[in-house]
């Protein structure tokens, strides 16, 4: 799925091929996931090959590899440049990307010595959720806020992100919801979520979130549009029952919700402003022009 014997990854300045791509296992990255990460993703356009909010996810994967103390040295510019010259070995346009930045061995609970930088890209066509989807309040809570860096997308992470997505998938149902500390709403397993109520968006605000860039595109696309919204803390009896729901993240794009615990979301999902939202995100990622949706909106 993710490569063949033709893929070419990036691995700290040299283009070499995945299946001769190696490291070490004595590295901290792989002993306890001090690594950091990067979901991006291009799209085929009628400008050529554009990779989406490419500075801004490069941006966040330095501010993350700052945030853990690793020692990291390339640029934004260098980053983005190697990445379009490494679509363009792989002949791909509609592709995810995955910049991982690894540490060197390290068996001590200290900061890195030394990293690396990989980028990785295989053909993606769509988002990995599908639409309408079912999810339920998991058991497993976001991590605290006070014990980890949860501004940083951090490997290491992300294995509450397995927990709580495989409990939803082995009870039935497609993802999980997950909480904070405090029992308000905080994001899917590994996207950020909003619901719509009353003509309005909602959104859980900053504390214990990882504040993603799809999730500031919808506020833009929001902005554009004319529809209100606001970043607040709420228990999940908030939403359930609500107009609408949706995920956003970079792989996901915007992903509809068809229930929160078997509580349905009221509207047709066609008739929501979150299906607006969502329609002009495709616009965008493709370049093509949105502004026609302000005139279509129905506020309920």
């Amino acid at each position: 799925m993710y490569f063949n014997d033709d893929s070419v990854l990036f691995f700290d300045g040299e283009y070499v091929k995945a299946k001769e791509a190696k490291t070490d296992l004595y590295g901290q990255s792989l002993h306890y996931g001090y690594a950091v990460f990067e979901g991006i993703k291009s799209y085929k356009t009628a400008n050529g090959t554009k990779i989406f909010k490419a500075e801004e996810h490069y941006n966040r994967l330095r501010r993350s590899a700052q945030t853990m103390m690793m020692p990291f040295d390339y640029s934004t510019e260098e980053m983005v440049e190697a990445t379009y010259k490494l679509l363009e070995i792989n002949n791909l346009s509609n592709a995810y990307i995955r910049p991982l930045v690894i540490c060197s061995p390290n068996m001590a609970l200290s900061k890195g010595q030394k990293s690396y930088l990989v980028i990785e890209v295989w053909n993606w066509d769509n988002g990995y959720m599908a639409n309408q989807m079912r999810i339920m309040t998991s058991s497993f809570e976001r991590p605290n806020p006070k014990a980890f860096k949860v501004e940083a997308k951090v490997s290491g992470h992300y294995v509450n992100s397995i927990l709580a997505c495989q409990e939803a998938k082995d009870k039935g149902f497609d993802e999980a919801l997950v909480l904070d500390a405090d029992g308000n709403v905080a994001e899917s397993s590994g996207a950020n979520i909003f619901f719509e109520k009353d003509g309005k968006l909602f959104t859980p605000a900053k504390g214990s979130i990882l504040p993603g860039i799809t999730r500031a595109t919808v506020f833009e696309i929001c902005d554009q549009l004319g529809i209100p919204y606001e970043e607040k803390f709420f228990k999940p009896e908030e939403m359930k029952g609500a107009d609408a729901g949706f995920f956003c993240g970079t792989a996901a794009e915007i992903v509809a919700l068809g229930s929160l615990d078997d509580v349905p979301f009221k509207l047709n999902w066609e008739e929501s402003l979150a299906s607006k939202v969502q329609q002009a995100y495709r616009h965008l990622v493709l370049e093509e022009d949105y502004s026609y949706l302000k005139s279509n909106l129905q506020y309920v």
